[in-house]
């Protein structure tokens, strides 16, 4: 396997205004997307945040070190073709949300998983219109049908970039509940991922510490924390 990698072949970054928005600009030349569509980005933070990612590539193009330019490219190059699909993707999370699915022993689990899901639940049924149930065990029990149309349409409504963000937020978190929490502001997106995590936490309680597993979780923390980050700089 070739470990080449693109060299830096620009001096400076700039950002300027495009048609419906802005883009950036290496030493006067455009940046286009992976699919070589224009990068055109809806707002002038989100601009800024990718032109200081490729100022700050050295030597050579990093792309891992590059998270804003990469979600730009997924919302222009994969989410504008399939935006119902990724929308209807992400909807049918609500139907089996991680909140919703509560372990039946020992009471210590079940008392921890009821004080942190169910303020998240009561959240959404005031500030979404949107009544999910939790229930006992791991079989799937079909959640209000209402309640699921109201959140996919939430989900259908947001622009390609957010959306690119909600993924994300939906996926890494495992719920769509608190996919929506994290995107409006319920708690912080700290607080937020580490109510995501309880079931994990109980384990590490349980049966000790890992550093491979703490590696991968925040890692998917950090994704988790600037997908938050590029939901809010998309409108």
């Amino acid at each position: 396997m070739s470990d080449w990698k693109p060299k830096r072949f620009w001096t400076a970054s700039a950002v300027v205004q495009a048609d419906d928005g802005y883009t950036v600009e290496l030493d006067g030349r455009r940046v286009k997307t992976p699919a070589k569509a224009g990068l055109i980005l809806p707002t002038l933070a989100m601009a800024q945040e990718v032109a200081a990612e490729w100022d700050a590539q050295e030597k050579e193009v990093d792309p891992t070190r590059m998270p804003f330019t990469r979600s730009a490219n997924a919302a222009i190059d994969k989410v504008h073709h399939q935006h119902a699909e990724v929308a209807d993707m992400l909807a049918d999370y609500g139907d089996s949300d991680l909140l919703c699915y509560r372990a039946t022993h020992p009471q210590e689990l079940q008392q921890r998983q009821a004080e942190s899901w169910d303020p998240a639940l009561d959240w959404a049924a005031d500030t979404l219109a949107a009544r999910l149930v939790p229930v006992a065990g791991v079989l799937h029990q079909p959640q209000s049908a209402a309640s699921l149309a109201t959140l996919r349409g939430r989900v259908h409504d947001f622009n390609n970039f957010q959306l690119a963000a909600f993924h994300d937020l939906v996926s890494l978190s495992g719920s769509l509940i608190l996919g929506f929490a994290a995107a409006m502001d319920w708690r912080s997106a700290d607080q937020i991922w580490e109510i995501s995590r309880l079931d994990e936490l109980w384990q590490i309680e349980q049966w000790g510490h890992d550093d491979e597993a703490h590696a991968a979780s925040e890692t998917k923390r950090a994704a988790f924390l600037h997908a938050k980050r590029f939901f809010e700089i998309s409108i």
